[in-house]
């Protein structure tokens, strides 16, 4: 059973904050003069204002979420299907959160979100609601881009989710159990939270989650999760049942690796290296005579695959994969599922006391949920 899933069967459909007004027809008076939308997004957006801080502690986090507020829209799924009666109507009804990301209307929110549905409407802070339609959905990391139609929409800028440090301030805005508009402030708790910490998730998934404290609860799913300069460092997805103060991101850099394929194809062709990964423990690091437990520990190769083409054997452990450190097996299965079909690229392979360096053209990957 997927996350989104498990929500649905325990009536937790995930809804959002509502944003102030961005539509392309809206005008608002400056110093007694009308001017439209249009006109305002061809001046340069002003720089969003820094929370005041004292001793490195945010005295208010307004500023920020004035400015962000405007981006953050209600993403409504409508699902169609025949009734008890056997009439045909609407027989689900989920809501979640979503935001703006760029000014013609494109909206980023979570798969789990609009997996189900027929239609897709997305409602504005002025109650302006817009049909929305789905350019690229990606169930594996459980992320959806919209699209609605108009112009010069309000945006939040996606920032850099690696530079974000365990312990700095982060910002989530939501819709918790239909409290509409709620902002709540946390710091980073921890990343590189996985399947294993997020149970009931997809286990053809891939996952590298930021851990919060800031409260994300059923609602907040798909609303973006804020850096203190206001800039989307994660998108909301995902909380740990019977926790308190636990929630999960997924990195918006992750999300910005796979956005130009979901933009261009709709969907994700990923490739694939042709081996089962794993940990390394102690033990096996002794074993295989390495000094530290880095790398993905290669447990089996796949027949005729691209990994055994270019010689890589079974206890060989990966150390990078295309320029790249792969310090564990997670980081492993994605760097090669986004590698790209077709593509040779430098793998680092550590074989007992010797480290070289091999040339592998990636195949397709195959259905098996764990072969990379």
């Amino acid at each position: 059973m997927t996350f989104g899933q498990a929500w649905r069967a325990a009536g937790l459909l995930a809804m959002t904050a509502v944003a102030f007004g961005c539509s392309s027809k809206s005008t608002k008076t400056i110093n007694s003069i009308d001017v439209t939308a249009s006109e305002q997004a061809a001046k340069p957006p002003e720089p969003p204002r820094a929370p005041l801080v004292e001793m490195g502690r945010p005295l208010t986090f307004a500023p920020l979420v004035e400015r962000s507020d405007p981006s953050v829209v209600l993403v409504k799924e409508v699902e169609l299907g025949r009734e008890s009666n056997g009439r045909m109507g609407e027989v689900g009804e989920g809501l979640g959160t979503g935001f703006v990301y760029d000014p013609d209307g494109y909206i980023l929110t979570n798969h789990h979100v609009i997996e189900k549905a027929t239609d897709i409407f997305v409602t504005f802070s002025d109650g302006k609601e817009e049909k929305a339609k789905v350019i690229g959905a990606d169930a594996r990391v459980d992320v959806a881009v919209l699209k609605v139609e108009g112009k010069g929409f309000p945006v939040l800028p996606l920032g850099d989710s690696d530079a974000i440090l365990v312990g700095d301030w982060v910002v989530a805005i939501g819709n918790p159990f239909g409290l509409s508009h709620t902002v709540s402030a946390g710091i980073l708790s921890a990343r590189g939270r996985t399947r294993d910490d997020v149970k009931g998730l997809d286990t053809e998934g891939y996952f590298d989650f930021l851990q919060t404290d800031a409260s994300i609860n059923p609602g907040n799913s798909g609303g973006p999760l804020l850096n203190i300069k206001g800039e989307v460092i994660g998108i909301n997805a995902a909380i740990r049942q019977n926790a308190n103060g636990i929630g999960f991101a997924i990195p918006i850099n992750m999300v910005k690796d796979i956005l130009p394929m979901l933009l261009r194809d709709g969907h994700i062709s990923r490739s694939a290296l042709g081996v089962l990964v794993g940990n390394l423990t102690f033990d096996q690091a002794g074993r295989l005579g390495l000094p530290d437990r880095k790398g993905a520990w290669v447990k089996a190769v796949s027949p005729g695959g691209a990994a055994e083409r270019a010689g890589v054997i079974v206890d060989d452990v990966i150390v990078s994969f295309d320029g790249k450190r792969t310090d564990d097996s997670d980081k492993l299965r994605w760097a090669a599922s986004i590698g790209g079909v077709g593509r040779t690229v430098p793998v680092r392979v550590a074989r007992g006391s010797k480290v070289f360096e091999l040339k592998v053209t990636l195949g397709e990957l195959p259905s098996e949920p764990d072969e990379h």
